[in-house]
């Protein structure tokens, strides 16, 4: 079993940044946030797309343009990059590696753990240091109160460069494995595409009978807010491994969720996205959890539990 990942540190003062010459690569609509918020912290910024034309807003606004990303790389000692995945980003930077000794890549491309170890690995054997990053921020959060990025790789390279990082928002280190940012990224965009699902399914249902989900939200908003209060609760549990409810036990959630798929299908929306719940709850009855809370249910996503789920339905088939 593997070592438990440590916390992302909590943001710390960072040292006031003096100004820096540091090159984006990548300028959609959050690489043109990244550019535009290092501009305005008074960095020298130089920025490279593949569309040419995605450099105007920034050109006018003091950036310098990079005629080949081999240009951005070279214009400064630290190199940010922010394309849609990093399919993209092996492909810009193929044939380049030799240009990239002495620099530091901090690579903030939603990506995989498995994909930023292994730009890691390629970045080191071309003599850069690599950080990943994953932004927890829209847009227009960047250089906010609210956006923060979590880190992930080489901690020399991050210290050195958090001053400049800082212009996006909060800096938060998550540790020396370059997987970690991009793990706990996708965790919590897990926990934001779950919400979504639920209140898209349910504007889908209340807007059968003519409710409008604007109406709708202003239950549904403090709702949300209230049910998630208990996720501390939750994590505690699925930590010691003790499933104890005094709430709702899989028991009672098992025997009312079949009237949300038969609601669903009688009102005539799409059950595709609540059905594998079903299968769930049907396990967790079937390996003997009845009593326990709904925090069970993370142990009953482990790869092992479903690998074993997997394994007796194709014996008793």
């Amino acid at each position: 079993m593997p070592a438990a990942a440590p916390s992302p540190a909590s943001p710390s003062p960072v040292p006031a940044a003096t100004p820096a010459s540091v090159s984006v690569i990548g300028l959609g609509m959050m690489g043109s946030a990244l550019a535009a918020a290092l501009l305005g912290a008074g960095h020298r910024v130089t920025v490279w797309n593949r569309s040419p034309a995605r450099t105007g807003p920034l050109v006018a606004q003091g950036a310098l343009p990079a005629g080949t990303a081999a240009d951005a790389v070279a214009a400064a000692p630290l190199v940010i990059v922010c394309l849609l995945d990093n399919d993209s980003v092996r492909k810009v930077f193929a044939g380049l590696g030799g240009a990239l000794a002495g620099k530091t890549l901090v690579n903030t491309t939603n990506g995989t753990p498995a994909q930023a170890r292994e730009l890691a690995a390629w970045a080191a054997e071309h003599g850069a240091r690599y950080v990943d990053g994953g932004i927890m921020a829209v847009p227009q959060m960047i250089a906010g109160p609210h956006a923060y990025v979590l880190y992930s790789g080489d901690e020399e390279a991050f210290q050195d460069c958090r001053p400049v990082l800082a212009a996006f928002g909060g800096t938060r280190w998550t540790g020396t494995d370059p997987g970690l940012a991009a793990l706990y990224d996708l965790g919590l965009l897990t926990g934001m595409y779950g919400m979504v699902i639920g209140v898209m399914q349910a504007f889908a249902l209340v807007r059968t009978e003519g409710i409008p989900a604007e109406e709708f939200s202003e239950l549904l908003v403090p709702w949300i807010g209230a049910m998630l209060s208990g996720a501390p609760q939750w994590a505690a549990a699925v930590d010691s491994g003790r499933h104890l409810t005094d709430v709702s036990s899989l028991a009672v959630n098992h025997a009312a969720f079949p009237n949300f798929l038969t609601t669903f299908r009688d009102q005539g929306v799409s059950t595709e996205l609540f059905a594998p719940f079903q299968a769930l709850l049907d396990r967790a009855m079937a390996q003997g959890y009845a009593a326990d809370g709904l925090s069970r249910i993370a142990d009953l996503l482990s790869a092992d539990a479903a690998d074993a789920a997997n394994h007796a339905t194709a014996h008793t088939t």
